[in-house]
């Protein structure tokens, strides 16, 4: 059940950071990508302080300066920065795809930091999935895009987000986690800002992009962390494969992107791997209680 329980709160997750890079895309039109930010992450403080004040926690505990939060606290910097950067310069369901790559990153670190059990056939299915990725960037071709590696980079910041979120001390609730995650962001904000320039006072529209944006990401959010916090991590994990499905609806139908055929074989094999890897975990927990009966 915990397993089941972790895959459908990703799936929730990735179908709301679609949604989130959508706005954020869209709102960098007009209002700069460091001023989105800052606006992110004040948004998303205050509605995790009213989560957390609503469960009668405090806002400020002292588990926030252990060695997982500190190493978390600069993984989602770097991750949300060079991945906010990738969404802006590069089309959603390219930056989405690369995205994919993480449950490689991630399912590697449960097994050498947290001594998950993973066996030969996850194994096989992440890096099908992430041939698949592969498939889609094209490296070395002609459809590579330089801007890309800033996509390469998010990846590599929320998988270890994702990790040391896993490690976070039990005391710490998933409220409080999300407070401090959207607090980071409004100092990077501002010394982005500081160096780009062109603050604006954003629109109507841009607003209710941003407050869109603000929305889908603390339920993003908050869903991601009770996924990576239950369950099995190379199990939960790979659903995080179905953001790439997201992604190419969205960038079709509001970006007019018009994905490669490679880009859709290549998300045929992303998805397919992640689906294996869940059928797999249900033949185990099958067997486990079919023995536990006998």
């Amino acid at each position: 059940m915990d397993n089941l329980r972790g895959s459908l709160f990703m799936v929730l997750a990735m179908a709301c950071f679609t949604f989130e890079d959508m706005f954020i895309k869209v709102a960098s039109e007009s209002v700069p990508v460091g001023e989105i930010l800052i606006f992110f992450g004040i948004g998303g403080t205050f509605a995790f302080i009213a989560l957390t004040l609503r469960r009668k926690e405090v806002i400020i505990n002292p588990a926030i300066k252990s060695k997982p939060i500190l190493l978390r606290t600069f993984f989602e910097v770097s991750g949300r920065v060079f991945y906010t950067l990738a969404i802006v310069l590069t089309p959603l369901s390219s930056a989405s795809a690369i995205l994919q790559a993480t449950p490689l990153v991630v399912v590697t670190g449960a097994a050498i930091f947290f001594g998950e059990k993973v066996g030969w056939r996850r194994w096989t299915a992440i890096i099908v999935g992430f041939i698949g990725v592969l498939m889609i960037l094209q490296p070395g071709l002609e459809g590579f895009e330089t801007a890309s590696i800033l996509a390469v980079l998010g990846t590599l910041g929320f998988a270890g987000r994702d990790l040391t979120t896993r490690a976070a001390p039990k005391g710490l609730s998933n409220t409080q986690l999300g407070i401090y995650g959207f607090l980071v962001l409004i100092p990077i904000g501002i010394v982005m800002l500081s160096i780009s320039g062109g603050a604006v006072i954003p629109s109507l529209f841009p607003a209710l992009q941003i407050l869109g944006a603000i929305v889908f990401g603390v339920i993003a959010y908050y869903s991601l962390t009770i996924a990576m916090r239950t369950g099995e991590v190379s199990v939960v994990t790979p659903f995080r494969y179905i953001r790439l499905v997201f992604a190419l609806i969205l960038g079709m139908l509001v970006f007019s992107e018009q994905p490669s055929f490679m880009t859709l074989v290549g998300s045929a094999v992303v998805v397919s791997s992640g689906l294996y890897t869940l059928l797999r975990s249900k033949q185990g927990t099958s067997k486990n209680l079919v023995k536990e009966t006998a």
